[in-house]
């Protein structure tokens, strides 16, 4: 086979710490994106305080007291591996609902909204680190 050496270096590159690099970065970027649109998604129209409406079931939270959207996090825990959760007491029994309260998802629903756009952010850095790999690999 012609070039199998060249094309073996290729691909070690591709599997090296530029791609674990690249794409770390590309996910965690697609994790604030999930993060962002769940926070947007419970402060949108929502009030405050003495004027506050509890949102119908089905539908994201209304703001009351901050707790919820301030304590949704990105976080990378491993290098490949990023985790978008919400850290308030509360969130899992919002997200899925209860035996006495019907869910008011956000979180499954801002991954849902954003996952072409995550899912290109990482093909996208994929793309880049095998195209400069080829670049780098002498023909023969």
């Amino acid at each position: 086979m012609t070039g199998a050496k060249a094309h073996a270096a290729r691909l070690k590159r591709i599997q090296g710490e530029e791609m674990v690099r690249e794409v770390g970065k590309a996910l965690f970027a697609a994790g604030n994106m999930i993060e962002v649109e769940a926070e947007i998604s419970i402060t949108a129209g929502s009030v405050s305080g003495a004027g506050h409406i509890p949102s119908k079931p089905g539908s994201p939270p209304n703001r009351d007291t901050g707790v919820l959207d301030g304590n949704i996090e990105t976080t990378l825990v491993e290098p490949l591996k990023v985790e978008i959760s919400s850290n308030a007491p509360y969130s899992a029994a919002l997200e899925f609902g209860t035996s006495k309260m019907a869910a008011r998802p956000y979180m499954r629903p801002a991954a849902q909204k954003k996952k072409a756009e995550a899912v290109e952010l990482v093909r996208r850095a994929v793309k880049k680190v095998v195209d400069q790999a080829g670049q780098g690999n002498p023909k023969g």
